[in-house]
């Protein structure tokens, strides 16, 4: 797609943007990345929510901001809202499933976008061409799951046995490019940004596959490791489901252009 086009069509989409935020380093984090949002969309039409965890038998501590003045920095100066929400099914065990519970509170049937907290927004995401009924996630990545065994199951067994599981199409995920067994031809995305057109129904399907995946998973996952993967071994699916893709998104926009996720190391 054409630079310019591609502009000119994004710009006229509305939607939310979201990143989780707790007592700690994700405090800060969430502060660059809210200042760094708002010197490059001044004009942001849409609303960006700090998801923050709030406590419950699943926490030994308090999770919510506790630094005063940061919480002020990111709702007065820099005009965040602050979305408390649930931990019904991870919390400090596994807090990578912020991402996947808090979507369950953010506004039904409006698009998002989520980011890690440690990225920095360096453009205008109104001129990212987003197709919202076709979603997508970085693709800043690298071989980290599944691990290969010596006796195997491969790439090939160990993915096609998650895709069985949900009832989904294995062979329209797979990438011709690359060589089957090699990492890159299977669906695999970092969870640093996503987005889809209505955060409620992608966190439902999100939460159901995560789910089933850490409480009953495939055989062929017995050697493997799910902390801290399983947000990114269940996100290929849940996209894949939807209709998305590691093509619906043109490259050199996030992680690009007009984000950096600075905590992830640059791909050789």
């Amino acid at each position: 797609m054409h630079k310019d086009k591609a502009t000119q069509t994004a710009s006229s989409a509305v939607f939310n943007v979201m990143i989780v935020a707790q007592a700690g380093r994700l405090t800060y984090e969430a502060v660059l990345f809210a200042a760094s949002f708002r010197r490059s969309n001044p004009d942001f039409q849409g609303q960006l929510f700090v998801a923050e965890p709030q406590p419950n038998a699943r926490w030994s501590r308090d999770p919510r901001i506790n630094d005063t003045a940061a919480r002020q920095l990111l709702s007065e100066d820099f005009g965040a809202t602050i979305l408390p929400f649930e931990n019904r099914h991870f919390g400090e065990s596994y807090p990578y499933g912020n991402k996947i519970e808090a979507l369950a509170s953010l506004p039904a049937d409006q698009p998002f976008v989520f980011f890690d907290t440690d990225t920095l927004i360096t453009g205008d995401l109104a001129q990212v061409p987003f197709d919202f009924d076709r979603p997508s996630a970085s693709l800043k990545v690298e071989a980290t799951w599944p691990q290969r065994e010596l006796y195997g199951p491969g790439y090939t067994a160990t993915w096609k046995s998650l895709y069985d599981k949900f009832g989904l199409e294995f062979e329209a995920s797979l990438d011709p490019a690359w060589p089957a067994e090699y990492w890159r031809h299977y669906l695999y995305f970092n969870a640093g940004y996503f987005y889809y057109r209505d955060p409620v129904a992608f966190g439902a399907r999100f939460l159901e596959y995560a789910l089933a995946i850490r409480d009953t998973p495939p055989v062929e996952l017995v050697c493997q490791s799910l902390d801290p993967w399983l947000d990114q071994v269940a996100l290929p699916l849940v996209i894949h489901s939807f209709g998305g893709g590691r093509d619906a998104l043109p490259p050199g926009w996030l992680d690009g252009s007009h984000s950096c996720h600075y905590r992830v190391l640059p791909l050789a």
